[in-house]
């Protein structure tokens, strides 16, 4: 099996809410979560499959405001008009996908489309211990007291972080 990252499609939403479950049974969002962020912004939304193969993991992200993060398991009306960076939403992996260094790759990928779409930067909120692992990817933790009650919802861990592009 050859995993490759590629453009999400709506009839991949199944295997990619399976891997959420998987991946965030604290944080579990359903299906309506994923469809919603597919129809506001495709752009940013990519699935890690073996070519039309069902998704073994999944990335979500779309053009959101700084120091702020949409509320977990919510449908969004539309993505904000003052919208001043991209918000990585999801990264996740199928365990049986997991510890092949593929990650790095869509990381990259949406940084140059970020980049060349003139967004100044990404920005995340790192759940499950997962502060490490972002930073390794250029991500640095940002003060967020405006946010506090809202990570607080995330889990004890959880933490603002923003990659300058």
């Amino acid at each position: 099996m050859t995993l490759e990252w590629r453009p999400m499609r709506p009839d991949d939403i199944e295997a990619v809410t399976a891997v959420a479950r998987l991946s965030f049974p604290n944080h579990f969002e359903d299906r309506a979560c994923f469809e919603n962020r597919l129809a506001l912004y495709p752009r940013g939304c990519f699935v890690l499959a073996d070519g039309d193969g069902s998704a073994r993991g999944y990335l979500i992200a779309y053009p959101w405001k700084t120091d702020s993060a949409p509320p977990l398991n919510t449908v969004v009306e539309g993505l904000p008009a003052e919208a001043t960076l991209i918000y990585l939403h999801d990264l996740a992996l199928h365990p049986e996908a997991r510890g092949g260094g593929v990650t790095g790759a869509i990381v990259e990928r949406l940084a140059a489309q970020a980049v060349e779409d003139d967004w100044p930067a990404i920005a995340l909120v790192a759940v499950n211990d997962a502060v490490g692992f972002w930073s390794r990817h250029g991500f640095v933790e940002q003060p967020a007291e405006a946010m506090a009650a809202k990570l607080a919802s995330y889990g004890p861990d959880a933490r603002y972080m923003l990659r300058a592009l």
